[in-house]
């Protein structure tokens, strides 16, 4: 049996939010695995890694690394006819409490067979396998852009449990996804949001057990939370009441069970244990395994995940073209427009909207990228239980931009876009409903509504149906 492989000033505020926001790739227990956050950062190459730690046929020690680095965030050069581009990525392992350490550098010529990848959301996907000592590791991943010379860091752990100890454990839970006709196998699912275009989903972990005269049972369970998945509310409408889904984000006490399964394993040594499901609703899932140990200690792991758009976090369908226009239309000609099921006539659909509204096609082409542009970037910096372009951040970002400025207390957030930072209409003030937690591992902020946005808000929707935003952007 052989080891297991797998196939491949405005921008300063906006960069101190996504600090502030999306800091962290795990969450603040380091038995629940949400995977890497977007980190995104205009100019630079993007980059959400993996990696677990697993134990080969021979129980020799391994860690996994899996990144993937997004096309269109990479800098091009065509010689004699071939498009690429450069990078080297170096890959560090150290552990925690140990002198293990390891350092890989490789250089890679990244190029498509599609050369409409190197301007889109499309991603390469990079695998590296690292022998090592059993442990606990920091694994360290650095992206380098030889072209641009630009630099990112991303870092993750994991735990390689010992073969020789005969104490039960488990490494953290790998999630991966399949589409089917791509002709590829399960590829690792760097971030907690997973594509819906996904056919089926793979959750993998290994369990150790060296008790030969004890069974080891494994309890298994994927569960679903109910969790808000509306459009941010208009900014001139009511506040949310503090008891809906809106203002609460997300439900953790009450998931609804959707599969529990029962192994008992009565071998010793370490086993590779995995789950398939055919592609989830929508929805955010955890999926948790629990068994107990010698001294009757309970051992607990779980991988969050949630299911969001079809190219998420990219928008390239009808559908995922058509669903933002909630911002910018009324409300009953929207539902009129998401009602079309035609995916060309939804397409059509949106391309008049924009057409009849802004005029010219070559002027409308360039509103139109703006604007998707601004969805795909709320995604990523705003992204929690629920797509980035509906939450509140997301929508006044799409808006409006990046802010002037941004003001920050514990649980509070102000955007300005005006100097006068007293101004009313001009600047925005967000409240953190709930502190981030163990059991809340989301940073959701609520802005505080108003009639006195009615007017500066319908100004901004003019400038976007009727092109002059081109101009207000300069």
């Amino acid at each position: 049996m052989e080891r297991p492989t797998f196939a491949h000033c405005k921008l300063l505020a906006l960069c101190g939010i996504a600090t502030l926001l999306f800091s962290c790739a795990r969450s603040m227990n380091p038995d629940v695995e949400r995977g890497s956050t977007y980190q995104f950062q205009d100019g630079y190459p993007e980059v959400r890694m993996t990696a677990i730690g697993l134990l080969d046929e021979r129980d020799n020690p391994y860690v996994s690394v899996s990144a993937e680095i997004v096309y269109g965030s990479l800098v091009y050069r065509t010689i004699e006819g071939e498009t690429f581009a450069t990078v080297t990525i170096e890959t560090r392992i150290n552990e925690k409490d140990g002198t293990f350490s390891e350092t890989t550098r490789d250089q890679l010529q990244v190029t498509s067979d599609d050369p409409e990848n190197y301007m889109n959301q499309e991603v390469f996907n990079y695998n590296k396998e690292i022998d090592v000592e059993p442990g606990s590791f920091e694994i360290e991943v650095t992206v380098t852009d030889n072209s641009s010379g630009k630099t990112v860091v991303r870092n993750t752990d994991t735990l390689i449990p010992d073969p020789e100890n005969p104490v039960t454990n488990l490494t953290s839970i790998r999630l991966s996804g399949k589409i089917n006709d791509a002709g590829q196998g399960f590829i690792p699912i760097t971030t907690y949001d997973a594509p819906s275009r996904l056919d089926s989903l793979k959750l993998d972990f290994q369990v150790t057990n060296n008790d030969m005269d004890d069974p080891l049972t494994i309890e298994a369970r994927l569960l679903k939370f109910e969790a808000d998945t509306t459009p941010a509310r208009r900014l001139s409408y009511n506040n949310y009441s503090t008891s809906s889904i809106q203002y609460q984000g997300i439900e953790v006490r009450d998931p609804e069970e959707i599969d529990n399964n029962v192994r008992v394993l009565e071998q010793a040594g370490s086993v590779l244990i995995e789950f398939k499901y055919e592609l989830l609703q929508r929805g955010n899932y955890r999926f948790e395994v629990e068994t107990t140990n010698q001294e009757g200690e309970t051992i607990y792991r779980a991988r969050d995940f949630a299911i969001k758009g079809k190219n998420y976090p990219s928008v390239a369908s009808s559908r995922e073209m058509a669903a933002p226009l909630i911002y910018l239309m009324d409300e009953d000609k929207h539902e009129e427009m998401m009602e079309i099921q035609d995916p060309d006539s939804l397409k059509e659909a949106v391309d008049r909207f924009w057409l009849s509204n802004v005029g010219s096609q070559s002027r409308a082409k360039s509103v139109i990228n703006l604007y998707y542009q601004r969805v795909e970037q709320a995604n990523k910096q705003f992204s929690n239980f629920k797509e980035g372009w509906k939450t509140d951040m997301g929508m006044i970002y799409i808006l409006f931009g990046p802010p002037w400025y941004v003001d920050r207390s514990l649980n509070q957030m102000q955007w300005s876009y005006s100097y006068d930072r007293s101004d009313p209409r001009r600047n925005f003030f967000f409240e953190r409903t709930r502190n981030p937690n163990e059991y809340f591992p989301f940073n959701h902020y609520i802005v505080q509504r108003s009639q006195s946005y009615f007017n500066v808000v319908y100004q901004q929707t003019e400038l976007w149906r009727t092109g002059r935003i081109l101009e207000a952007n300069l």
